[in-house]
């Protein structure tokens, strides 16, 4: 990334650069979002405020960008990311969490991820599903942050989805102001991206490495389901 005209510049790839295989499935602990919702207060009770990040990672098609979202059932979408552990600085947590969700299990396919700036901060004020862009003046002691942030994509890497979810290239124009559909926070992006410059690369590379293996016996992932919603 490179500044200019008062805009960070980001290049994007096309998302043919990319290879997609599956891995293990992730594992919700909570059925229902009012199980999540109870756990994420018995929580803040011990812990405090929750602390979430999340990737807003891009790509490009048909000269558009693209953000890359996971679906999880037929309906929901959210960015890959989740909460962060007591202590966990941001950097490493949203690290953590990519390599959990969408690195393959072979070393030597891993990315090493690049975290750049914050797009943009979200607050909980209660236990309950809705979050704004703002810390509302009433709230002394809000039950959730949740930070976005930009991770730009190298030219080519592998990704590795867990197999009870999808992983979408979805164009901008579809997102905006689609909050029916992706929620508030996901509609928004593209207003908090219009800020940015971006670079759209040339033709998709071919890549030389062997294709991800199928998921085996490989040990299922568990994730708490309150990172799912939001």
């Amino acid at each position: 990334m490179a500044a200019g005209t008062g805009q960070t510049a980001v290049t994007l790839y096309p998302v043919g650069n990319y290879n997609f295989g599956v891995k293990a499935p992730i594992i919700d602990k909570d059925a229902t979002f009012e199980e999540a919702l109870a756990r994420m207060q018995q929580k803040y009770a011990r812990e405090g405020a929750r602390r979430s990040v999340e990737a807003v990672l891009l790509v490009h098609e048909h000269h558009h960008p693209h953000v890359l979202l996971l679906q999880v059932g037929s309906s929901f979408f959210k960015l890959p990311g989740g909460r962060l552990r007591p202590g966990e600085n941001e950097v490493d947590g949203l690290k953590r969490k990519l390599t959990n969700k969408l690195a393959p299990e072979a070393a030597a396919l891993k990315t090493d991820w690049e975290v750049g700036e914050c797009l943009g901060t979200f607050w909980r004020p209660s236990f309950d599903l809705a979050m704004f862009p703002y810390l509302p003046a009433h709230c002394t002691r809000p039950k959730e942050v949740r930070k976005l942030f930009l991770v730009p994509l190298p030219e080519k890497c592998y990704f590795a989805v867990p197999k009870n979810l999808k992983l979408l290239a979805v164009p901008l124009f579809e997102l905006y102001d689609n909050v029916a559909r992706y929620g508030p926070l996901i509609a928004a992006l593209p207003s908090f991206l219009s800020r940015l410059r971006f670079t759209l690369a040339g033709d998709p590379v071919q890549q030389p490495l062997p294709a991800l293996p199928a998921p085996g016996a490989a040990e299922t992932h568990r994730e708490d389901m309150e990172e799912v919603y939001g």
